[in-house]
């Protein structure tokens, strides 16, 4: 998740790359050696930075602009902070920039009240105006908050929300949004371009004490408003072209703190220093689907997609794609996230996410798509075929989706796995020119924002208009007002009635094919920093590039050697 609690809309980085490249190997050498400022990963005198691995990322551009895309990792998770943090892993809302807030009865409004005594890096106080201004600038340059009627400054440390209709799910993404300074991006001409190289934030690590393109270290802001828990001196980011060279780094115990996966990672990693070397994965993830694009026949017909799903074996792709890492999904498309809100007789009494060949054939025979001599043919006589796109980077998905050319294989139907890199392949996404894809999915407090990114009529566009989710392009009118109507309802078990429904939905319309949970990747060495989060002490997942890192950041605390 993005730390500004909107879903990331490109694939997650953890699942990419497994080139490895002699540079990567060049630039932690270079980046590990001498001097007080770069203390190396090895250093255990306290003043040693964390350093973090980013797999995903050959090279680093001095973007630290929170409104781009493209900006450089830890701009959302140390240089900027939201009003409040939520976490995955145990579903808790912390107070960060904002100590409280409340929502109107009527649900059209949302007030914070701000922290006192916070101030940006260059020393000028924190004020309503900020968050304000940070709204507007948002909607201008990146749109969305539909919702979003008007901010208001009431006072210095108060700001009202207003919104054009009762929306509880406002909370979640507007308490997680990057603060901006008024002062300092009101004069920039063009936000959206502005790469902000030398950045003013809030957060525990502003400064840029030094830039290359593999490799960056960040120190600390000497203004922040909790200076007690600024125990570690800093952040150094090291850029890899994979995850075999990152990881290499990681298992040597040169790096403290990756998100990359790692196979194997009892043999590889846990048992090269047990009493060290920890990971967990709650399973705080999204939902990982198989997408089809249902504006092609004979994708758009809920009888084949059933049977398809019913054609791949879950527990193969998770134990031999996933490691064990993830767990099969169920019919009601719900990931692991959310519970509380499942419906578990639905869960287990519906069949097509059930591994079963010979239903799913016979299925597809029912639905007209008849097998001869071991081949499936469509209704107009061709063979019925299908790609699978993956981006090229992502080995776990690239077995997955072979996995899946297997299975169907079993029903007669050929499927084409095909991996161009991972721009072309979200370029066919949102463009609407795919087959099929293995596909990430929104991921929130609730799941209003998984439902709505599945099967709303708002989210679909047409072929060749760029589409940010709902790359399958499926709409249900009847989830559209069971999405309202929970939008609109302000009390959880009015709350339950709405995702009950839209589970009922799911399971008659399949949407989407749900693979299984995504894993909340996480692994660590405390040789050099303790306080880490654990199953026993889940108050953040263990990954780095979402809303609760700063929760870790600021818990950390250097080993003194």
């Amino acid at each position: 998740m993005a730390p500004s609690r909107i879903p990331s809309r490109r694939p997650r980085a953890v699942l990419r790359a497994v080139t490895a490249t002699a540079a990567a190997a060049l630039v932690l050498s270079a980046c590990t050696g001498g001097g007080a400022g770069s203390s190396g990963a090895g250093d255990t005198s306290g003043n040693q930075l964390l350093t973090i691995p980013r797999e995903d990322l050959a090279t680093f551009t001095r973007n630290f602009n929170p409104l781009s895309p493209q900006a450089a990792p830890m701009t959302k998770e140390a240089v900027y902070e939201p009003l409040v943090v939520h976490s995955m892993a145990d579903a808790k809302d912390t107070p960060w920039l904002a100590t409280k807030w409340e929502q109107a009865k009527d649900g059209k409004s949302l007030t914070f009240t701000l922290r006192e005594g916070v101030k940006w890096s260059d020393g000028k106080p924190l004020t309503a105006d900020d968050v304000v201004y940070t709204f507007q600038l948002r909607k201008k340059v990146l749109g969305g908050l539909e919702y979003l009627d008007k901010v208001t400054a009431a006072d210095a440390h108060t700001v009202k929300f207003s919104f054009n209709k009762p929306f509880s799910p406002g909370f979640f993404e507007i308490a997680g949004q990057s603060i901006m300074p008024k002062h300092v991006w009101s004069k920039v001409k063009d936000p959206a371009k502005f790469t902000n190289p030398n950045p003013v934030g809030t957060g525990p690590y502003t400064k840029l004490e030094r830039f290359q393109a593999q490799s960056y270290e960040l120190g600390r802001n000497p203004d922040y408003w909790q200076p007690a828990k600024q125990q570690i001196a800093g952040i150094r980011m090291l850029a890899f072209s994979g995850n075999d060279s990152a990881n290499v780094a990681f298992t040597n115990g040169e790096v403290d703190w990756t998100q990359s996966f790692i196979p194997d990672i009892e043999k590889s990693f846990v048992a090269k220093d047990k009493k060290h070397n920890h990971y967990w994965f709650p399973p705080a993830g999204a939902m990982i689907n198989w997408q089809l694009n249902t504006t092609k026949a004979p994708f758009n017909d809920p009888a084949v997609r059933k049977a398809l799903s019913m054609a791949i074996d879950r527990d193969q792709i998770t134990k031999v794609a996933m490691n064990g890492y993830a767990e099969p999904a169920d019919c009601t498309g719900l990931a692991r996230t959310y519970d509380k809100w499942r419906d578990k007789d639905l869960a287990a009494s519906c069949a097509w996410t059930t591994y079963d060949t010979d239903a799913a054939a016979k299925a597809l025979d029912a639905a007209g798509y008849k097998e001869s001599g071991g081949k499936r043919t469509l209704k107009n006589g061709k063979p019925f075929t299908l790609d699978i796109s993956v981006g090229s980077a992502s080995s776990d998905w690239i077995s997955v989706a072979n996995i899946i050319k297997q299975n169907l294989a079993k029903v007669g139907i050929t499927a084409t796995v095909k991996t161009p890199d991972w721009g072309a392949v979200v370029s066919s996404y949102e463009q609407g020119t795919f087959d099929s894809g293995i596909v990430w999915s929104n991921n929130g407090a609730t799941p209003y924002e998984y439902f709505r990114g599945v099967m709303s009529t708002v989210m679909v566009k047409p072929v060749g208009e760029k589409a940010t989710e709902n790359y399958h392009r499926f709409g249900d009118k009847k989830a559209d007002k069971l999405i309202d109507a929970f939008a609109a309802a302000a009390d959880e078990s009015e709350q339950a009635e709405q995702i009950d429904g839209l589970q009922e939905l799911y399971d008659k319309d399949a949407p989407v094919v749900p693979l299984f949970t995504g894993p909340e990747w996480g692994a660590y060495t405390d040789t050099r920093f303790t306080g880490w989060p654990t199953e026993k002490n889940p108050y953040a997942t263990l990954g780095n590039r979402n809303s609760s890192t700063i929760l870790v950041l600021t818990s950390l605390k250097p080993v003194k050697g």
